[in-house]
């Protein structure tokens, strides 16, 4: 999946998010690239810092860092990334995902049908749940 996921260029993002929301191509190119830059520099320090940790618990550090009030740059990252919808990324990540395991479907079916209805129900079951996590939240927050 790695591999295809980095074929995801930015213009894509930018133009997903055009045509699904209405937003300028050119006024998300910035946080495009800004959330690029901190994905190109969390791979890297993943790969020099000792501490073994996944690559989006990297990204994730370096977003807070940037987006924290202490950052300088604060206000222009959160101006950015405010301005792109995020499911239009995750809509093409998606998509690469699927694509990326299809040609693994037989092997994935060959294992018997007890894997495929786990595999059912545990996608099932983190759907479910994470839709009851983000209603109590929503709701928490008055949101909705």
């Amino acid at each position: 999946m790695g591999s295809n996921v980095c074929r995801c260029r930015p213009w894509y993002i930018c133009l997903a998010n055009f045509v699904g929301f209405k937003v300028n191509f050119f006024v998300s190119l910035p946080g495009v690239l800004i959330l690029l830059a901190i994905s190109f520099v969390s791979v890297i320090l993943s790969k020099i810092i000792p501490l073994k940790l996944p690559v989006i618990a990297y990204c994730s550090i370096l977003g807070l860092l940037l987006a924290c009030p202490m950052s300088p740059v604060r206000e222009t990252v959160i101006a950015s990334a405010n301005k792109i919808n995020f499911t239009a990324p995750l809509t093409m990540v998606g998509a690469y995902a699927g694509i990326s395991i299809s040609d693994k479907l037989k092997e994935f079916i060959s294992q018997g049908w007890k894997m495929v209805l786990i595999a059912c129900l545990v996608m099932t079951g983190t759907f479910i749940c994470s839709a009851f996590i983000a209603n109590a939240v929503l709701s928490w927050t008055g949101v909705i």
